[in-house]
């Protein structure tokens, strides 16, 4: 796909979302990074249900460090893997307190270094809270860039690095929030809808692929 066709293709996204955010619902860098490390392998809406209770309860690393793993399972039950979850998000919270005086770093280095962020969560945090150009490549924008052939990949690390160095640079804060949310709700993994794609022409899909 060349530049043109690129360029093409997130103005059209900015066009009809000027402003697009993420789904989950935060009110802090910190609920951000633990809202984040909750949602692996989990939707946006299971999340925002279960931290709906625990946030208003406890939404600092200390209070939520207070509750303790099985203080916070009674909170997350409701999302998948919360038995791992739990314990990585007390880890973190105890970290954040002793390392970096209960405030989310906004470095990679330090970010991964925290239990159950992994490179795809810093990435999500450093774009979304401290508005760094970074992409978190996850199902919907591996299947967006390899479908529509933006930024073909084998891996999750390829398709990103790719991103990185194709996607024109006044596009790129937001290229994240666009390619998610146009693969979870146009450029779906089973039944693509085409007809309500405002890039349709300038996809370059060819024949369905699973993803």
């Amino acid at each position: 796909m060349n530049a043109d066709k690129r360029y093409q293709i997130f103005y059209r996204l900015r066009e009809e979302n000027p402003n697009p955010k993420t789904e989950l619902a935060y009110t802090s860098n910190f609920e951000l990074l633990i809202s984040v490390i909750l949602s692996a392998q989990a939707t946006d809406v299971s999340v925002n249900k279960a931290t709906a209770k625990l946030y208003p309860v406890a939404n600092t690393p200390e209070a939520i460090a207070k509750l303790g793993v099985e203080g916070l399972k009674k909170y997350i039950k409701t999302i998948g893997l919360y038995n791992t979850k739990a314990v990585n998000v007390i880890k973190t919270c105890n970290a954040l307190v002793i390392e970096h005086n209960s405030i989310v770093p906004d470095n990679r280095e330090d970010l991964e270094a925290l239990p159950g962020v992994g490179r795809k969560t810093a990435n999500v945090v450093l774009n979304t809270a401290f508005g760094q150009a970074a992409m978190a490549v996850d199902t919907h924008i591996y299947r967006v860039s390899n479908r529509t052939k933006i930024a073909k990949g084998k891996t999750v690390l390829d398709v990103e690095k790719k991103l990185m160095r194709h996607v024109p640079k006044e596009f790129l804060i937001d290229a994240h929030h666009w390619l998610i949310l146009h693969g979870r709700y146009i450029c779906t993994a089973r039944k693509p809808r085409c007809g309500a794609c405002v890039i349709e022409d300038l996809c370059e899909f060819k024949e369905k692929i699973e993803i």
